[in-house]
């Protein structure tokens, strides 16, 4: 079985952004929108959905860059990663916890041994 692919980033993870800017405009914004449009007169849905749209847009424009700014002062949405100071993302602490080594091959594989080339990787009754 082929180790699932990961990537890491280095700066800030814009689909966390991204979900959380959705979350909180919802969140936020629902609620704003209801309360300020008890003050207007809607006749039609068409002049609800007006209203909602110049009242969201810019709940999700504020929102969005207050998220942004956060991730960008913080390390926020890096998956709960600890990262110390020095440690560029691709050292071995970084995958500690998987159970393949470089060549693919799971580190507990009955079938694989190393030969003395370090980076030869065959089966063991070859």
């Amino acid at each position: 079985m082929q180790p699932v692919e990961r990537a890491e980033y280095e700066g800030i993870d814009y689909g966390w952004v991204m979900q959380t800017t959705f979350v909180v405009t919802i969140l936020v914004g629902a609620p704003v929108v209801a309360v300020l449009s008890a003050f207007v007169t809607l006749d039609s849905w068409g002049a609800r959905a007006a209203f909602a749209v110049r009242v969201g847009a810019p709940i999700w424009f504020v929102t969005a860059v207050a998220v942004a700014v956060y991730a960008r002062r913080t390390d926020a949405g890096d998956g709960g990663v600890e990262k110390s100071e020095g440690d560029s993302g691709g050292s071995e602490s970084a995958n500690a916890g998987d159970d393949y080594d470089d060549a693919g091959e799971t580190d507990d594989d009955p079938e694989a041994v190393k030969s003395e080339d370090a980076d030869e990787i065959g089966p063991r009754d070859a």
